[in-house]
């Protein structure tokens, strides 16, 4: 198996175990997810951040103001302090979560030699990163093969669409549901983005 999803071969790869372990998925090999992957760093970090619990629409318009302002390195943020980020649309908690993650310093290149589960532990212990952000981080920044970032409401709502079921799976059913696609479970979370998508008419992940 592919130590990270890097390539649409990779992810091509991934599909192609999934659709034959699960015929769910295959029905839904129609669909031509993008890679989502970013570059890995502070940056990237920040800006999963900035998209938690707001639409994709307002984070990608909150990214957009920080980025033509300069506001994506701890210096800058520093630098701008409170009134810089909240001129930009921050919300007073990410401003504090902001300035506190810049502060810390993190060494992100130090998670390559970790596992998925000691690299979100690692994260969970920066100011405001919680289980979602650090799993999208590892899933977009480090294209980690087998990671489910199951507190996700548009992939509970994707996967719902997916099996038919009358309600939307909450977080720890849906990663128990998850542990049949290991180790391939980032390039599910890919398609069922991709399946809300399609039948939300509305990105699932910024």
């Amino acid at each position: 198996m592919t130590a990270r999803i890097d390539t649409e071969t990779d992810l091509a790869t991934g599909f192609a175990a999934l659709s034959r372990r699960d015929p769910a998925f295959a029905a839904i090999a129609h669909l031509t997810p993008p890679l989502r992957r970013r570059t890995a760093g502070f940056a990237t970090l920040f800006q999963a951040i900035v998209g938690q619990q707001v639409s994709t629409a307002s984070a990608a318009a909150i990214w957009a103001r920080l980025e033509m302002a300069g506001l994506a390195d701890p210096a800058a943020l520093r630098a701008a302090g409170e009134e810089g980020l909240r001129a930009a649309g921050l919300s007073r908690p990410k401003i504090r979560y902001a300035l506190a993650l810049a502060d810390a310093a993190p060494d992100l290149d130090a998670l390559n030699a970790l596992s998925d589960e000691a690299a979100v532990r690692e994260l969970t212990q920066l100011p405001g990163i919680g289980r979602w952000t650090a799993e999208i981080y590892l899933l977009t920044a480090l294209g980690r093969p087998d990671v489910l970032p199951a507190g996700d409401l548009a992939l509970q709502e994707a996967a719902r669409i997916l099996y038919h079921l009358e309600d939307r799976p909450q977080e720890r059913a849906f990663r128990r549901m998850g542990e049949a696609w290991s180790p391939w479970r980032a390039v599910a979370a890919r398609y069922l983005w991709e399946l809300y998508g399609a039948e939300k008419k509305r990105e699932g992940m910024q």
